[in-house]
């Protein structure tokens, strides 16, 4: 064992350290000495090592150089500078700043790792993609409605009635480019709990009309069954090196029928990743409604599926005497009435 030569039943004969920083210098050298057990340092660089990074299979970027970045900013206070609007907005402290020039300035720069980092939270890279990751540099935008008014974002709820028809899609592409798009939900594990069920599925989009592309999938709405919370509806847009044959996708994929929808982004990924690269994501939650019930009865033929939770009581510790840093309100956890008890203990 460590420090089994030293005697313990003569601890005072021992050599003293006489102040703390000789302490310190002798615990440092100590430390960096070799031993023959396994310190908790060597445990976690062995984790490390045997730990697979997961892989970018993301559009590459290539960070402007840091001169070029200073020269913009320099140019950009030089024009605040002259411009004598500015310099009273500014010192009579009514200057405003447009929402959409900062929206535009976030998309361009930090936006994209602030939606992996967002994509991450709610597992869409685990679910989707297991060991491998994307940062999403084109802005997908899609919206639901005539007006446009319910807008889809990174994990925002949204319901089955909203998202009932298609939405409009929109986002900031080339000249002669194809891009395909994808809708799927990784948590209707109604058949089989390692698939997923497709919503939508467009190929050879020309440009940004995604109407003038290739329906490989029509859409369908999104159907959470009641009783299993809240789903995962995840948009992702891959853009193409050249024309994609989806033949063999859209035998797969005739209409509305579970089965034939039962799908893998990975396995599609992989069939297609010579000729297309993911590079836009948004997604939304979803929650049973009244119009889940339609979409299963009318749309999908078939009988609704129904499941119950058996929500556990509700875990209250120990009552303490004196409860420090509790609510007011802390007695009213252990009481055996319904009443509530609003007075100061």
């Amino acid at each position: 064992m460590r420090n089994e030569d030293i005697d313990w039943t003569q601890l005072d004969s021992l050599e003293k350290y006489r102040s703390y920083t000789r302490y310190v210098r002798a615990a440092e050298e100590a430390d960096q000495k070799d031993v023959w057990w396994k310190t908790y340092r060597k445990y976690r660089e062995e984790e490390n090592k045997e730990a697979v990074e997961p892989v970018n299979i993301g559009l590459p970027y290539q960070r402007p150089s840091r001169n070029t970045e200073v020269k913009e900013r320099k140019m950009v206070m030089l024009e605040n500078k002259k411009n004598p609007e500015m310099e009273r907005d500014n010192r009579l402290r009514t200057f405003r700043i447009l929402l959409d020039r900062v929206k535009a300035q976030w998309q361009q720069t930090n936006g994209p790792y602030h939606i992996k980092r967002l994509a991450e939270h709610y597992g869409v890279y685990k679910d989707l993609f297991p060991m491998a990751y994307f940062v999403p540099r084109v802005m997908l935008h899609a919206t639901y409605g005539e007006d446009s008014s319910t807008a889809v974002h990174y994990g925002n709820h949204l319901t089955p009635s909203q998202a009932a028809q298609a939405p409009q899609i929109h986002f900031e592409a080339e000249e002669n480019s194809l891009w395909t798009l994808l809708l799927t939900c990784p948590d209707e594990h109604l058949l089989d709990a390692e698939q997923e069920y497709l919503h939508w599925l467009v190929g050879n989009v020309p440009g940004n009309s995604v109407s003038s592309g290739e329906e490989i999938c029509s859409y369908i709405s999104p159907f959470p069954a009641r009783g299993t919370g809240f789903h995962r509806y995840i948009y992702i847009l891959f853009k193409q090196e050249g024309l994609v044959d989806f033949s063999a996708d859209l035998r797969s994929c005739p209409g509305y029928s579970l089965k034939q929808r039962t799908f893998r982004t990975l396995d599609f990924y992989r069939k297609h990743q010579d000729l297309m690269t993911p590079a836009g994501l948004a997604f939304f939650q979803c929650q049973w409604d009244q119009s889940v019930s339609y979409t299963f009865h009318t749309r999908l033929n078939m009988r609704e599926p129904v499941f119950e939770y058996d929500r556990p009581p509700v875990y209250h510790p120990p009552q303490k005497k004196y409860p420090h840093g509790q609510p007011l309100r802390y007695l009213d956890r252990y009481r055996d009435g319904a009443e509530k008890t609003y007075g100061i203990y």
